[in-house]
This record gives structure tokens, C-alpha cells and sequence, in this order.
């Protein structure tokens, strides 16, 4: 096989290639092989590699028998299972719960490689295929699902995905230090049943006997029949996900415990740049060759992940809960290595596509105290403004920026990660104009996700007026040094808070700055964030007063049209919509009219 030595095993001949009669770990996960430190599945196996373990990979198994489950054998320490690198219901269904029509992770954007729920699938296979074998969960999926959380593609709330799965033990958010010190346990002859200790961990147990210093959570039971108490159940869990200040949770589910770990320090710099400059091929396996490849390599193969963590908060991100609030950054040192590696690839043209993570701008954590005394439990570092400690500096990300474009052979080095605008706008303009100036390809996407107050209080999101000030500066900028450039703005329908008097507005912004979205993206109930919770509970669980959910059908399409009332399709639900909201004033043919 072309390049297979350079891979892991997938197979018994690979296995024998290597002169491996029996592997270590095994990895099973819903993506196909990318061996590339942006796909969570093989950057873990690549962390086993180094620290001198047999791992092999299990990518997109059938999960109609146990053969594929069977190919490499039982592993001599355990199985890792992840459902890749998305969620698999978000992967498979739009927010209509539509079956979507490509998987970005698979070869040649095929769908149906993967099953719903692929966690608790992958891990019930095992358990029949290999009854006594350890099995560990990871990845987005296992640690957003650790404790009780809504559903929304059943409308109801599930159980632990460790209790679901009936896996042994859940590793949560960025696993690389918690796999190493389990793989030691383990290694050491200790029963997986024993690791109770290990930080970023959630496992489950018959008693309380032996836990301590912990919070009790209300019950499986409990959050099930009482949405109240689920709203007030998922704050607790929102304030302890800091590292230094996160206690042990434990809640009942059914006749035992799920117990949650306060979680782990996140890597430091030196930590970071190891994992990143592991002997990947950055390539998608070749066995995929005559498949088409895989789509999702398109977006990083030239693009440099620079960090970790976001501070920003926002209500319908999962950040918080998987990456955390402080963030970790890689060296200049190491970035400039990876570039120089990158241009080496005989598909490179010149374009590093973005160096960048959560947050493109963001280097390093909020504030000083967020690594000694952690992150603050009743205040955001940017919401509902700057946070009078924030540490706010681009001088590093736009050195490291300069370097790269100086590096020969690249002609350009953009952003596509997402800026920070409020972030952006908070420092000297001398570094917005350098950025526009240099790392702009014709179009800024940024994500002020909407215009009204109300809604963007719930979202977490900075005030409009800053959104617009920012707007302002960039066209003055590109009008300065003589370029033509766009801003493109992420917009959310829909959002808990969202009326149709919010909607319009926000219309009504678009129509001003003659700006039709080509894409508008309802809100999204995933698993796990704070946004979720309230669309579930109608409850904000930070200060457990009523918030406003567009829920029907017909007010979803209503919000969603007005965002885009441009489009003839779209005439209809919105001429209602503001007939609804009695608006006669935006109907006919006024410069304000919307139809």
C-alpha cells in the first residue's frame, strides 16, 4: 500500500509490517482515517504513539456485525471510542431534522458511514465482539453528553452517554493528558474499574461511599420531571467547568452514580507544540484514494491551528464546556516550523488558508489570574462589555503573522477562523488595519449572530452598536489603503429571545446596509451549552427568569424569510409577518419597505 508505513495500522498487514503481533489501544471512530493533529481521533492515537504504545485505528466500522469491530484483534489495554469530530446527530441532521445529504468526514462526502449515536453504537458492538475489554469514550460527542442533557432530536432529556453506552470510563474536553495517565494505569496492571481519580474523567459507581469533597446534582430522575430544576441543575454544572475552581459533581442515574472530575489544567505552550509537531502525515489515507477522498482535509490541509480555549462565552457555543476559557497558544517557534513544512507539500500555492483555532485573535488567556486563581464565576471577560482586567493585545498574533507572510514561498496568510471583533475594536487601530491590509481575502467573516438588544443579551454577545463602529472602521480602513473588501456577517434566527419584533429588526438593519445573507442559520439546540438549556427549560438558568422560544414551525420560517426577505420565495412569509406585527410601515414602496 502507497505511504501505509507512515500511517497507523488499520489492518492486520499493516500490523505485521510493523512486526506487531497484538496492539495496545485500538481507536474506533465515525471519521475516516485523516492522519492530521485538526481530527481529535488520530491526534490521541499520535499522543499514545509517542509516549511508546501499539495503536491501531478502526475508521467508520460497519455496525451491522462484528467483523470490522474484530479486524485487529482484542487489544491488550483497551478501546477508545469517539464519534469523530462532530457530534453524530449534528452531523447527520439539519435543525429541521432533516437527513443531511453530505458527510464532510467521510470519502467522497458519502453518507451513511456512520451511525446515530455512534458512542453508544461503537461501544455496544465491542462489548459483544470483546466482553471484558476496556472501552473509553471521548471526543465531542462523550463530553458533551457526560451528565443528564436535553435531546433535542428525541425532545427529551438522556442519561449520561457513559450510562448509555455502557462504556467504562469518559475522558471530557481535550484528552491528550488524561489518556496518557490512563494508559499508565492501565500499563501498570491497574483495573480499569479503579481509575477514579484522573481529572477531565467521568465514571460510574454503585455508592457515594468513596467520593468527596463534591456537589450532589439533582437526580436523572429529578431534571427529567421538573424543567426548573433542570435549569437550575445545568447552572451548577456551567460553574464548575473551570479547572482550579470546578468541584467533583456526582449525580444519581437510576440505581448508581455518575461522577464527573474537576477538570484538567489545560496544556501548557511547551505541551501544546509537542502534540502539534507529532509525525503526522497531514494527509488523508491512502486507502480513500479511489474513493474520492475526503472532503473536511480541504479546509485544514493549509491551515495552521495557533490555539486553544475561547474566553468569548457566547450562549450557543460548546467551547466553554469542551476546550474551556483559557486559552492556550502555540509558539512562533513552532508555527513558523509547521509553515515551513507546509510548503514543502506539492499541492501548496502560496496560501496559508488561516492560523487560527476557536478564536483566530485570542493568544492567550483573559486576564492573569485565570491560570492561578481561575476564571470568574459570575462575570465574562467580554459580555456585557470588556471586563476592566481584560488583557487586551494583538502584538504577538500580528508578529507571528508577519513572519509567515515573509517566509519564501507564500504569497499570502489570511483568516478564516473567525475574528473577535469586539476583541479587534478594543486594541489600537494600528493592528485592525493590518490585519484588513494583509490578511483579508476580499471578504471578513465575523459573527455579531445579530442586531437586537434583547436577543444578544441572551446570546451573550456584545451590544450592536459596538458591531457597527466596527463595521464603520473596516470600510474606512479598506478605503485608506485602496482595497474593496466585505464584511460578512454570521446571522442566528430563532435564538431563545428571538421575537419577531427581533427579527424585523434586525430586517431592518440588513435593508440599511443593503446586505442579503446567502446563508442564515436557525438556532441549533446541541448538546450541552447554556442556549440549549433555555430552549429546553424556558428558563435563563443564570438568573432563572422566563425567556421568550420561537418554537412553531411557522414563526421559525417567519424569522428565518425576514433575514433574507429579499428573495422572491420569501415574500409571502414575510408580508405576513408583518402584517402579524402590524408594520404597514415596511409594506409597499418606500425606501424602508421590506416587500
Amino acid at each position: 500500500m502507497n505511504n501505509c508505513d507512515e500511517f497507523l495500522p488499520i489492518n492486520r498487514y499493516d500490523m505485521k509490517a510493523r512486526g506487531w503481533e497484538k496492539l495496545d489501544f485500538i481507536l474506533v471512530t465515525g471519521d475516516a482515517y485523516i492522519d492530521h493533529p485538526s481530527f481529535g481521533g488520530p491526534l490521541i492515537a499520535r499522543v499514545l504513539e509517542r509516549a511508546g504504545y501499539r495503536v491501531g485505528i478502526i475508521a467508520q466500522p460497519d455496525w451491522k456485525d462484528l467483523k470490522d469491530i474484530k479486524k485487529l484483534g482484542k487489544p491488550r489495554l483497551g478501546f477508545l471510542v469517539t464519534s469523530g469530530n462532530m457530534d453524530s446527530m449534528v452531523n447527520h441532521y439539519s435543525v429541521s431534522k432533516k437527513r443531511r445529504k453530505k458527510d464532510m468526514y467521510s470519502p467522497d462526502g458519502e453518507m451513511g458511514l456512520r451511525p446515530d449515536r455512534a458512542v453508544i453504537v461503537y461501544t455496544n458492538l465491542i462489548k459483544q465482539a470483546f466482553k471484558d475489554a476496556p472501552v473509553i469514550i471521548g471526543g465531542i460527542e462523550a463530553s458533551l453528553r457526560r451528565l443528564a442533557h436535553y435531546d433535542y432530536w428525541s425532545n427529551q432529556l438522556r442519561r449520561s452517554a457513559l450510562y448509555d453506552s455502557g462504556a467504562d470510563l469518559l475522558v471530557y474536553g481535550m484528552a491528550e493528558n488524561q489518556i496518557l495517565e490512563i494508559a499508565e494505569y492501565l500499563n501498570n496492571g491497574i483495573d480499569i474499574q479503579y481509575i477514579q481519580h484522573v481529572k477531565g474523567t467521568v465514571f460510574t459507581v454503585a455508592s457515594k461511599e468513596n467520593i468527596y469533597d463534591y456537589i450532589e446534582l439533582p437526580s436523572y430522575k429529578e431534571v427529567s420531571e421538573n424543567k426548573k430544576v433542570f435549569a437550575e441543575y445545568f447552572k451548577i454544572f456551567y460553574d464548575n467547568q473551570d479547572p482550579i475552581l470546578g468541584k467533583t459533581l456526582v449525580q444519581e442515574h437510576d440505581k448508581g452514580y455518575i461522577v464527573q472530575n474537576s477538570p484538567i489544567m489545560p496544556l501548557n505552550q511547551e505541551e501544546l507544540d509537542y502534540i502539534y509537531e507529532l509525525p503526522f502525515t497531514r494527509q488523508v489515507h491512502p486507502i480513500y484514494e479511489k474513493l474520492g477522498s475526503v472532503p473536511a482535509i480541504e479546509e485544514v490541509k493549509f491551515s495552521i491551528v495557533s490555539n486553544r480555549g475561547c474566553f468569548g462565552s457566547c450562549s450557543f457555543c460548546a467551547l466553554t464546556f469542551h476546550q474551556g476559557r483559557a486559552v492556550q497558544s502555540r509558539s512562533k517557534e513552532s508555527i513558523v516550523r509547521e509553515a515551513n513544512q507546509m510548503i514543502k507539500n506539492k499541492d501548496f500555492k502560496g496560501y496559508i488558508h488561516d492560523v487560527g483555532g476557536p478564536t483566530a485573535n485570542f493568544r492567550k488567556p483573559a486576564c492573569k489570574k485565570q491560570l492561578t486563581i481561575g476564571s470568574c464565576k459570575n462575570r465574562q471577560c467580554l459580555f456585557p462589555t470588556k471586563c476592566p482586567h481584560l488583557d487586551v493585545s494583538h502584538e504577538e498574533y500580528l508578529d507571528i503573522l508577519r513572519t509567515l507572510r515573509k517566509i519564501e514561498g507564500v504569497k499570502k496568510v489570511f483568516i478564516r477562523s473567525g475574528i473577535r471583533y469586539d476583541y479587534l475594536m478594543y486594541d489600537d487601530r494600528k493592528y485592525f488595519k493590518e490585519i484588513v491590509e494583509h490578511h483579508v481575502s476580499g471578504q471578513l467573516k465575523v459573527a455579531p449572530e445579530h442586531i437586537d438588544h434583547e436577543v444578544l443579551k441572551y446570546m451573550g454577545k456584545p451590544d450592536a452598536e459596538l458591531y457597527k463602529s466596527f463595521v464603520k472602521e473596516f470600510f474606512k480602513i479598506n478605503k485608506e489603503i485602496g482595497k474593496e473588501q466585505y464584511v460578512i456577517p454570521y446571522l442566528i434566527s430563532s435564538h431563545p429571545g428571538s421575537t419577531l419584533k427581533s427579527a424585523i429588526k434586525l430586517a431592518e438593519y440588513l435593508k440599511e446596509i443593503n446586505y442579503t445573507p446567502e446563508q442564515v442559520q436557525d438556532f441549533y439546540p446541541t448538546p450541552g451549552t447554556l442556549s440549549t438549556c433555555m430552549y429546553y427549560t424556558e428558563i435563563d438558568p443564570r438568573d432563572m427568569k422566563p425567556v421568550y422560544i420561537p418554537k412553531s414551525i411557522i414563526e421559525k420560517k417567519m424569522q428565518r424569510a425576514l433575514l433574507q426577505f429579499k428573495d422572491p420565495k420569501n415574500k409571502k412569509m414575510v408580508y405576513e409577518a408583518l402584517i402579524k406585527e402590524n408594520r404597514y410601515d415596511l409594506i409597499g414602496h418606500s425606501t424602508k419597505s421590506l416587500v
